[in-house]
Parts: structure tokens; sequence; C-alpha cells
């Protein structure tokens, strides 16, 4: 796979992961065709006009599935929360528990609610919404 996310996928241990991150990858382009991505403070994240809207990343609990703006989708999947900002993310250890519906509609959401975290430096921390 010649891809920006090749080597952070490749140095995960488990190969359950590895093909959980893949279908990430596969649902996520399918439904964000336009955006831009790249490996961002470490791990894959895609981006709409440079403010970061999705990503994904290996944690102690599994591979974590955050949305940045993802508190405000109204989602009660989307269980764990972020102290500071507007983040939500779901936790999974497998391709099976990917619920592709689900996916698809916070990616849809994802474009639909953004908060403006790329001028979140020069705005002093203080978020706003975009749409």
């Amino acid at each position: 796979m010649a891809d920006v996310f090749f080597n952070y996928i490749d140095g995960l241990e488990k190969d359950s992961h590895k093909t959980l991150c893949n279908q990430l990858i596969v649902l996520i382009d399918e439904h964000l065709t336009y955006t831009e991505r790249k490996v961002w403070h470490g791990h894959p994240v895609w981006f709409i006009d440079g403010n970061p809207i999705v990503g994904f990343s290996k944690q102690k609990k599994g591979i974590r599935l955050m949305f940045w703006s993802g508190a405000d989708f109204d989602e009660i999947t989307l269980n764990v929360r972020g102290d500071k900002y507007k983040d939500a993310s779901v936790f999974y250890e497998s391709e099976d528990e990917i619920v592709h519906s689900d996916v698809q509609r916070w990616l849809e959401k994802a474009v639909d609610i953004q908060w403006d975290y790329k001028n979140l430096i020069k705005r002093k921390g203080k978020l706003e919404r975009l749409n």
C-alpha cells in the first residue's frame, strides 16, 4: 500500500488492528473523497480546508476513531468525550465491531457540523463554530 498512512499501519502490533485501520481508511475515503489526509500528531487524520475532521489512533483501549466536532453529533455511540474541546470518539478492537452505517452517518455529520480547530491557537484556545 503506497499510502501516506502505510508507516502508521505497518507499525501496529496486532494484525486485527491493521485490518481494522485499513477498513476505516476505505470507509472514510469513500465518503470524504475531497479531503486532505495526512499523519498529524502521529496518527492518520482527514481535513477539510485545513480543519481536522476525523482520525484514528492506537491507544490502550484499542483503535480510537475520533471526530473533532463529534460532541455535537447527538450520537450515543460516540461515547468517549474530550474534556476540553468538542471531540467525541468510539473504540474498536476488530473490524467486526464497525457498523458501516454509523460511520457513514458520522462522516456526513462531520462535514455539516464543524468547529474551527484550524485557528484554535490564533484564537487563544477559543473554539468557534464554522457551520
